[in-house]
């Protein structure tokens, strides 16, 4: 019998909205003679920002059914600026599927930075394995814990300067902690939203601290909040970083495609 997860996958790959155009139109008419020259047409047209607008809503519409990323699920579950951090230092190059678990488990010995300071490092190491560098991300969080405590009152700070000032913790980390920890505006780039914003056309950058800026200096602020936990879902099912699912794609049609070569 297939899990929960599956069949929203199953149904992701069914939804097939026509918001922004008739998509499989696009894919059929890539075999006429004409097609090459309307792609690299299309591969030169950038998305306004009422088709961002547009695009966002359909793909938000598509992910609705799938879990939330680990980090925006603790955000939801606990609403604390501290655990959404410690979440983050955990999902560093680690899939949700580990992440989730290891952060139950601490979570479950310490919710502050106080209790967390009460366990030993091994306590620590113990628990979030086998997130990826545990040994280092347990000494990290302990870190973290002593400066908070000594310099914020035991309080996450809620300003980006502050949040870049602590070590480890990158703009990635910190727009995120803004985010899902606070409500507050924030653009994170992860490895998602940088491949699909390029990929759509929307900016044009080559790193993810540049798509940040890119985004700061375009994308309209109401979508700051929603574009990571939308792309995250979207990038891992459905945009993938190779061979990605173009033909189940409900925002196929104002896609520009750039980079992709091999698509289904």
């Amino acid at each position: 019998m297939p899990s929960p997860e599956g069949e929203a996958r199953e149904s992701l790959l069914r939804v097939q909205p026509d918001t922004l155009g008739r998509a499989n139109d696009r894919e059929k008419n890539e075999a006429s003679p004409g097609s090459k020259a309307r792609e690299a047409k299309h591969e030169r047209d950038t998305l306004t920002n009422t088709e961002i607008q547009k695009v966002m809503a359909c793909l938000k519409a598509a992910v609705r059914e799938l879990p939330d990323p680990s980090v925006t699920l603790v955000g939801k579950r606990w609403k604390s600026p501290y655990l959404v951090l410690v979440s983050c230092l955990l999902s560093l190059r680690t899939k949700d599927e580990t992440t989730l678990p290891a952060a139950g488990r601490l979570f479950a010995l310490a919710q502050t930075p106080v209790d967390m300071l009460k366990l030993s490092f091994r306590d620590i190491e113990r628990a979030i394995y086998p997130v990826g560098f545990y040994r280092t991300k347990a000494r990290r969080i302990l870190d973290i814990s002593r400066v908070l405590i000594k310099e914020y009152q035991g309080k996450v700070p809620d300003t980006m300067e502050a949040l870049l000032g602590l070590k480890g913790v990158g703009r990635k980390t910190a727009n995120l902690v803004l985010v899902e920890g606070f409500g507050k505006p924030g653009i994170c780039v992860d490895t998602h939203v940088h491949r699909i914003t390029n990929r759509f056309g929307y900016v044009r950058t080559r790193t993810p601290e540049q798509t940040e800026m890119a985004l700061r200096a375009k994308l309209p602020p109401l979508l700051w909040k929603d574009i990571n936990w939308v792309l995250v879902l979207w990038g891992q099912n459905v945009c993938r970083p190779v061979s990605p699912k173009c033909s189940a794609c409900p925002v196929s049609a104002r896609c520009g495609k750039v980079g992709v070569g091999t698509r289904r």
